[in-house]
């Protein structure tokens, strides 16, 4: 695979980060209700420390600049490899996604260890984690830890394992 870049992501990145959620393969059957009409929308993504994997190669390529971050290939182009949304306020990864044809390549490793990296930089001790069942084995592959279980509630009718990453 291509070398990959991490950038803050904007509001332009909307659409393709609301199809990626919504197409995962990870929330279809029982799943599928967590997902539903879910948009990560312009307003949300420039509230919240929002960051997208995407293959650098593609993204130089397309991009007319350096990011946000001073890095070079930082453009809005490029395919979308993944990304996470970090809740600073509140301690919390909300949402972290890897497109479905780049699942078992790093990506989502890449994601974290960046996510963490944030997370500390913004002087954080840890991040909460409530996590999708099938994803619980990744986060504990990343080096979060187990904390306890957050009872159904809503549309969600499924227990969820809450994790931590300790990042301080």
């Amino acid at each position: 695979m291509s070398d990959i870049t991490i950038r803050r992501a904007t509001a332009d990145d909307s659409r393709r980060l609301t199809r990626l959620v919504r197409g995962s393969r990870a929330y279809r059957g029982d799943y599928a209700a967590m997902v539903e009409g879910y948009q990560v929308g312009g307003p949300y993504i420039e509230h919240h420390p929002v960051f997208v994997a995407v293959a650098a190669d593609e993204s130089k390529r397309e991009s007319e600049g350096e990011g946000r971050d001073g890095k070079a290939g930082g453009g809005r182009g490029g395919k979308v490899l993944g990304f996470y949304a970090l809740l600073v306020d509140e301690a919390e990864l909300d949402l972290a996604f890897v497109a479905d044809g780049a699942q078992g390549l790093g990506i989502g490793r890449l994601l974290m260890e960046h996510m963490t990296g944030q997370a500390k930089d913004a002087g954080l001790g840890s991040v909460r984690v409530v996590a999708h069942p099938p994803a619980e084995e990744f986060y504990l592959r990343t080096g979060a830890v187990r904390t306890g279980t957050v009872p159904p509630s809503g549309r969600i009718h499924w227990e969820r394992p809450e994790l931590r990453y300790d990042v301080a």
